[in-house]
């Protein structure tokens, strides 16, 4: 079974391209970080638990590696990256930093989008993992006008910020290494948040505006007239510049076609909408969703010299974003339309975006879950004696053979029982492409297995457990599968 190594799996794009593979059947593997709250597997478990509540059904676990894009190696053991080498063919590199301007030449966004890269090129050159496919963004084209062709990259553009730039440069790395076969390329526009449910975990770009327009209001009550602290707001925009904004459910169900279709592999692909909005469309949400009213368009400029309480507060909150507000060029859409007609953009029109605006403010703008998820039963704790029994046993042997686990649900994940004759001799995470056979069931019924509440056989009998391949029968492969279980748990 050959893994695609995805980057960036906890981040809100992450997020949704971790599901949309798992959907499609694609092994997927991450490298996560841990945080102060949380271990790596336990930021991802959250992601798939919620996902599980939104589905309504349990879902196949990626294999977790605990690593970080900046360090070297990835910042991955030995024993990872023995298991990368041999069992991921493609990466899929997502993981970014978003920061505007740098504060040094070490600091984000050039540590990630630079340094990481660097970093995650050199960990495929060690591996031999040749099939790349990169996120990058619509905006390495900087402050180009006119139409912006998918094929074009590096044209003397000048940048807006550091982020422009740094993901330029990162582009650049990726199309010049020599040892992967040519990436896959994808440029998505502003991303925002679901465009039926309006989640959304990480607030930039118009988001950074709506949150503030929202505070403002909330803290400076508005009065009478409905003017923020009795207050007009200038804002210095002329009310035509663009913006491209594209829903984050629609960006990965591209990307997971894409990725899933080989035949469409080695291109760059503008994900992008048919049709911006405008700033003053922008202003007009502002006002409804979160009652900002008030604010006039007076042109480009500087802030007023007289500027009121309201709007001295505003220009000082959003100034990292200055650089955001410009027009927009003309993105080509060619490769995208091509690879999937059948996936059109919802348009981001005023009605979406103000709903999607609601749903995040009545939501009080949530993140990322920061509570450790504790599973009922946790598979590879039960599992962890097999696993280092693995690390002790000798290379395969003639008479060997792979028997593939499969665990939905939290607590779950995939390994493969190596088996010697008719016993178990050890265990490692994922699954090859040589195991004879591969066991599927869900947490409860493997929690029910390990607390000796019913019988392999039984569980085969009645579904709960299903076996798929060839060479055993089901009696045979209940009598290898008992050996998990030798002492029942409470």
């Amino acid at each position: 079974m050959s893994y695609h190594l995805l980057t960036g799996a906890t981040g809100l794009l992450g997020n949704y391209l971790l599901r949309d593979l798992l959907l499609a059947g694609v092994p997927v593997a991450v490298v996560a970080r841990s945080n102060r709250r949380q271990t790596a597997r336990q930021r991802i478990e959250a992601a798939m638990c919620a996902w599980e509540v939104d589905l309504g059904r349990p879902l196949t676990r990626p294999v977790v590696l605990e690593g970080d894009i900046a360090q070297p190696d990835l910042g991955l053991d030995a024993v990872s990256i023995r298991w990368a080498a041999e069992y991921c063919s493609t990466l899929i590199h997502n993981a970014a930093s978003l920061t505007f301007h740098s504060t040094s030449e070490d600091g984000e966004p050039w540590r990630s989008n630079v340094g990481g890269v660097r970093n995650v090129l050199e960990f495929c050159r060690n591996t031999q993992i040749r099939k790349f496919h990169h996120v990058s963004t619509a905006y390495v084209a900087g402050l180009r006008q006119g139409r912006v062709l998918e094929s074009e990259l590096d044209v003397g553009q000048k940048f807006s910020n550091d982020y422009e730039q740094s993901k330029l440069e990162a582009e650049m790395l990726v199309r010049d290494c020599e040892f992967l076969e040519p990436a896959t390329v994808f440029r998505p526009a502003i991303i925002i948040g679901d465009s039926v449910t309006g989640l959304s975990t990480t607030y930039h770009g118009y988001y950074a505006a709506l949150q503030l327009t929202h505070t403002l209001v909330k803290s400076l009550q508005p009065d009478e007239t409905g003017l923020v602290g009795g207050q007009t707001a200038r804002l210095t925009l002329n009310g035509t510049e663009t913006k491209h904004l594209v829903p984050v459910d629609w960006v990965s169900a591209v990307m997971a076609h894409v990725i899933t279709h080989p035949e469409f592999h080695g291109q760059t692909y503008h994900l992008t909408p048919r049709h911006p909005v405008t700033t003053r469309m922008i202003r007009d949400v502002l006002e409804q969703a979160a009652g900002f009213y008030g604010a006039s368009l007076i042109g480009k400029g500087e802030r007023p010299s007289d500027a009121s309480e309201v709007e001295n507060l505003f220009y000082e909150h959003i100034r990292v974003y200055n650089s955001y507000w410009k027009m927009d060029p003309v993105f080509d859409r060619s490769n995208t339309e091509a690879a999937a007609p059948h996936l059109p953009c919802p348009h981001v029109g005023r009605d979406l975006l103000y709903r999607l605006s609601r749903i995040v403010i009545e939501n009080e703008f949530p993140g990322p879950s920061k509570r450790p998820l504790e599973p009922e039963f946790d598979v590879e704790s039960h599992l962890q004696p097999l696993l280092e029994q693995a690390d002790l046993t000798p290379s395969m042997s003639t008479d060997e053979r792979l028997l593939g686990l499969e665990v939905l649900g939290h607590g779950g994940g995939q390994w493969q029982l190596i088996v010697r004759g008719e016993q178990i001799v050890g265990m490692e995470i994922g699954n090859h492409d040589d195991r004879k056979a591969t066991c599927r069931l869900d947490i409860d019924t493997f929690a029910a297995l390990a607390r000796g509440k019913t019988t392999w056989a039984d569980a085969f009998q009645s579904g709960a457990a299903e076996i798929s391949g060839n060479g055993r029968s089901q009696r045979q492969y209940a009598q290898v599968l008992e050996q998990i279980f030798a002492t029942p748990v409470n």
